[in-house]
């Protein structure tokens, strides 16, 4: 599931980074098209990637407080989960404010130049937060494997 989840957050971004070379290259026909799919495709990509910490924190939790283990397990996996939820929040807020500008932009009543700085800021952030979901998704997973070994053992 993790490596899925990592799969759509890539392509997404893989989207947005497109659409923003395509926007400097031929127009906005299809950039428009990419970018609306894109943004629409993150937004679910991030959403599902927080869920799945959230669910992963919970079962470590019950697991640990159920077998009685000694240990910081959940604690390690909140502290893994804890800036991919103000990252991805904060990535997601901007590319919504991109897309809000963008869309303002198409229609005349602004100019190209704040739609364009928040699209270049949305895909740093998009990176800078993926980065930050593949720690936390290969942290967590280590943290779970050593939770089943020591309910194994």
């Amino acid at each position: 599931m993790a490596a899925a989840l990592l799969t759509l957050t890539s392509l997404s971004i893989l989207g947005i980074a497109a659409s923003f070379v395509l926007a400097w290259q031929h127009g906005t026909t299809s950039h428009v098209g990419i970018a609306v799919f894109a943004t629409m495709l993150n937004l679910l990509a991030h959403s599902l990637l927080m869920f799945y910490l959230i669910g992963k924190g919970k079962a470590v939790r019950e697991a640990v407080a159920e077998a009685g283990l000694k240990g910081n397990y959940y604690a390690r996996v909140a502290r893994l989960r804890a800036p991919v939820f103000s990252r991805a929040t904060l990535a997601m807020a901007v590319l919504m404010a991109a897309a809000i500008i963008g869309a303002s932009v198409d229609v005349g009543v602004l100019p190209p130049w704040p739609h364009a700085l928040l699209a270049g800021l949305a895909l740093a952030a998009q990176v800078y937060t993926l980065l930050t979901e593949v720690t936390a998704l290969t942290g967590t997973a280590r943290i779970v494997d050593e939770v089943n070994a020591a309910l194994n053992s």
